[in-house]
């Protein structure tokens, strides 16, 4: 059989790269932060947390009130030029006292959000992973620490640690982790047998290697949720403790401090003692929530393209 040359048809320059990766190869990170920037209300909570830190260390260097300053003649101010927020019951300045506040809510909900994570992821992987017998003497200790009163482990914790900032934390993060690590075993456990798993257990990767770089990752949107929430459920809870005279003592204050403060002068027509407190407190719940959402959308492995 002769074989013609109009069989063939001579390939063009442009053919040989017809199947070239145009497209640059990004990291985890960095298609995580290119999809979190197109949610743009997802961006506009980020926003709102970075300026709420930023006002929490220089607004009280702005005003040429002091923090603890006690004037009767002025007591009760509403806002003005003077005092942008109004003044409090002794005479001292609002606007001062909610960003030095804005310090406390915001450090005691970040320490008890990190405080969770680090113990549930770790707890809640472990347990999932091992599975079996480990598993169930792991979850049935949660189960204890569960089913014992949270407000007897706050007051417990008080007179043995005395009140403060450090015994705050503590009270909320005894049992704070128990969320998260159910949440990350039953994620952990819905994914531990996957292909990809059962693919690097065959290369020989040890059991941490596999929970740190398959598991964890995967399970990272729900995490991130669960962290953000955690944040403004432990502002709340500090101002629950502040309420029972549990938190915060005097003359430092907290959001929750002053919200509990100010709830009895409503109906003598103090707004403004409320009113502030409050709208940071859900101010910043809305921006936590909001970027949880953004962080779970960018983070889930679906997603990525």
């Amino acid at each position: 059989m002769i074989v013609s040359d109009d069989l063939f048809t001579p390939m063009r320059k442009d053919d040989l790269n017809a199947e070239a990766i145009v497209r640059p190869q990004l990291t985890f990170w960095q298609g995580a932060w290119l999809r979190l920037r197109k949610n743009k209300l997802a961006l506009l909570g980020l926003v709102i947390i970075i300026v709420l830190g930023l006002l929490a260390i220089v607004a009280p260097m702005v005003s040429s009130h002091e923090y603890s300053k006690q004037s009767i003649l002025n007591k009760n101010k509403p806002p003005s030029a003077e005092y942008w927020f109004g003044t409090d019951d002794f005479g001292r300045d609002v606007f001062v006292r909610t960003w030095y506040g804005a310090r406390i809510s915001l450090f005691v909900g970040l320490m008890a959000a990190l405080i969770d994570f680090f113990i549930g992821v770790l707890y809640g992987g472990i347990a999932g992973y091992a599975g079996g017998r480990v598993d169930s003497i792991m979850m049935r200790f949660v189960d204890i620490l569960y089913g014992l009163p949270y407000l007897l482990i706050v007051i417990l914790l008080m007179v043995v640690m005395g009140s403060g900032l450090l015994t705050i934390i503590v009270a909320l993060s005894a049992t704070g982790w128990i969320g998260m690590a159910r949440t990350v075993r039953g994620q952990v456990l819905q994914m531990k047998n996957s292909e990809y798993v059962m693919a690097a257990k065959t290369m020989g990767a040890k059991p941490f290697y596999i929970i740190r770089k398959h598991l964890l990752p995967n399970t990272l949107g729900v995490i991130i949720v669960y962290v953000t929430l955690s944040v403004p459920t432990a502002i709340f809870s500090e101002a629950f403790l502040s309420f029972l005279g549990l938190g915060v003592q005097a003359p430092m204050a907290s959001w929750g401090v002053m919200a509990n403060d100010g709830l009895p002068t409503i109906l003598s027509g103090h707004w403004w003692r409320l009113f502030f407190p409050a709208f940071f407190i859900s101010l910043t719940m809305l921006a936590f929530n909001v970027l949880g959402d953004g962080l779970r959308d960018a983070f889930d492995p679906k997603q990525r393209g």
